[in-house]
């Protein structure tokens, strides 16, 4: 409705210019068609009516507010520097051909030079200051969405880890210490069923956390430590040497589950003997360790959940090594931390 209603403006206002210049009827009938054709072109293919109205107007003397309305619409729709490049040669011509041969630029510049800045280069001038404000807006909306997005995914993580993720850590440890509870042959297959489906449910809840949020990194330690002591492990924590950052977030992350995976381990294989993660600061490295007996019984350490752990630690360009003896377990991780400034000698 907008643009018919401004297509009729301009048919009028150009044909009426006419009229009052004195052009004939038959003149009139064909510049208010061509009018009307070359606005309804400048809908669709603007960069194409723009030089067309600019022809008009040098041929015509007229077709002036059809002459700004096209500038303004090619300013709009300038997506490349080839659109630029055309646009700019066809702005350009009007004034070329308007003044320099007739001599105006001498005589009497102003008038054309006011014609020229009126209507094309104020219009082309201010449809490109609009598509870019509008570009920026849309920028702006996509940004202000994203962060919504991100903000949404967050809530939706901490919502999950603080009241799921709590409660199936603690299924899953009491199903680790049930699969090894002295239980009549019957009901073992259950208990082992029930304990593997517990840890899948576990680390799969992880998995989608992880895609919602950052993953976890060394600031989640003490947090999973805390989370198993509600369980009813007991857990020590042993730290020395100064504290310093990993070299990556995918160490952090690592660190996080050497802790996690030990933990759980100790949980399932060793119920109600106490365990100590241990974090040793080196120059070079940091030494991650979570040790607990084993009552004298001697684990498989080439486990699914050790192996990935093993390989997830290389990605992150450390080592995992299990220790396994009569007396006790103990997974060793060592993660690779951010290097000392050489200072420059004088």
């Amino acid at each position: 409705m907008a643009r018919t209603a401004l297509l009729l403006a301009v048919v009028v206002a150009d044909t009426g210019l006419g009229w009052l210049e004195g052009t004939s009827a038959g003149g009139l009938a064909a510049h208010a068609a061509l009018t009307a054709l070359v606005m309804a072109l400048a809908a669709r293919r603007p960069l194409v009516a723009f030089p067309i109205a600019v022809t008009m107007a040098l041929v015509t003397g007229g077709a002036l507010a059809l002459l700004a309305c096209t500038s303004h619409e090619a300013g709009r729709h300038v997506a490349s520097r080839r659109d630029l490049v055309l646009t700019v040669v066809a702005a350009i011509a009007y004034p070329a051909v308007l003044l320099v041969p007739t001599q105006r630029l001498a005589t009497e510049p102003w008038p054309a030079l006011a014609r020229v800045a009126l209507l094309v280069a104020l219009p082309l001038v201010a449809g490109v200051h609009l598509t870019r404000q509008a570009e920026r807006l849309r920028r702006e909306r996509r940004l202000h969405a994203e962060r919504e997005r991100l903000r949404e995914r967050l809530r939706i993580a901490v919502d999950m880890h603080d009241s799921l993720g709590r409660w199936l850590s603690l299924v899953s440890v009491q199903a680790a210490a049930l699969e090894v509870a002295p239980l009549p042959a019957e009901q073992r297959p259950v208990a082992r069923n029930l304990a593997h489906a517990a840890r899948t449910a576990v680390d799969e809840l992880h998995a989608v956390v992880a895609t919602l949020r950052d993953s976890p990194g060394l600031d989640g330690v003490d947090e999973v430590v805390e989370e198993f002591r509600r369980a009813g492990v007991a857990v020590t924590v042993e730290r020395s040497g100064a504290a310093r950052p990993l070299a990556t977030g995918d160490a952090g992350h690592a660190a996080y589950r050497v802790v996690q995976e030990g933990l759980t381990n100790a949980a399932r294989h060793a119920p109600g003997e106490p365990v100590v993660v241990s974090l040793d600061w080196q120059p070079d490295a940091l030494l991650l360790g979570v040790a607990n007996p084993t009552r004298g019984q001697v684990r498989d350490a080439r486990g699914t959940g050790l192996a990935g752990l093993a390989a997830r630690v290389r990605s992150a360009g450390g080592l995992l090594r299990v220790h396994e003896e009569p007396g006790g377990f103990r997974v060793t991780a060592m993660l690779p931390v951010v290097p000392d400034r050489v200072e420059a000698l004088p």
